[in-house]
């Protein structure tokens, strides 16, 4: 009687199934298989080979007094920024600080992002249009080429560090000046060198933060504390 209960209290029963946990397929999340380009980023004589051999459009970003002072001939004008003309008293500080700063040392307007940049770009151009991107020193083309390749666009270009590395002659061009000096107005035109180079990191340091503040919040971070 004792190994009748022992082998009765630890008989599998006939109809048994393991369960393991394995989720069904239709527990994973949809992904979507649309695959993004990356931005092509060239120098200018490489820029100038995609405009003049592969068919590139050149699509400038700047504000409109650059664009203005110099431009690439037959080029696009789109700004990523347009002037702030706000009037609350948040803006007006900042408009305040900006003037004092980097629309003094370069005649820059006080800005803000153009909310109709992606759409009025898509509205001239078709998603498969080979586009060079510029600006005068290469964040605001890197900026607008990222939301044109998240919106879509595919065959993207932009020129490293700027229209400011292109030399004379390597573009046919119209305005007051070359594009290299475009960047350049205000006091920067008449104190030399000094000028130029505390006002090329205020305005670096100001497009920086606008752009990408989550990157310039981690740099503040690891700076010693005062």
């Amino acid at each position: 009687m004792a190994g009748v209960g022992f082998s009765t209290a630890f008989a599998c029963p006939r109809k048994t199934s393991l369960h393991f946990g394995v989720p069904s397929l239709r527990s994973f999340p949809r992904r979507s298989l649309r695959i993004r380009s990356e931005v092509n980023f060239v120098n200018a004589d490489d820029a100038k080979r995609l405009v003049k051999d592969e068919g590139y459009v050149v699509l400038d970003v700047r504000d409109v007094r650059q664009f203005e002072r110099a431009h690439i001939k037959s080029c696009y004008h789109v700004p990523l920024f347009i002037e702030n003309q706000d009037n609350d008293l948040g803006t007006i500080v900042k408009r305040t600080v900006h003037n004092n700063f980097s629309g003094l040392f370069f005649g820059i307007l006080f800005t803000k992002q153009n909310p109709d940049f992606v759409k009025s770009v898509k509205d001239k151009f078709p998603l498969d249009s080979k586009l060079l991107v510029v600006c005068q020193e290469g964040l605001r083309s890197t900026a607008a080429a990222n939301k044109l390749e998240e919106a879509g666009f595919q065959n993207i270009s932009c020129v490293t560090s700027g229209l400011q590395s292109v030399k004379p002659g390597t573009f046919e061009t119209e305005g007051s000046t070359e594009l290299e000096n475009a960047g350049k107005a205000g006091l920067v035109t008449v104190q030399g060198k000094i000028s130029a180079v505390l006002g090329t990191i205020l305005i670096c340091a100001y497009l920086f933060i606008t752009l990408f503040p989550e990157q310039a919040e981690k740099i503040l971070q690891m700076s010693p504390a005062s």
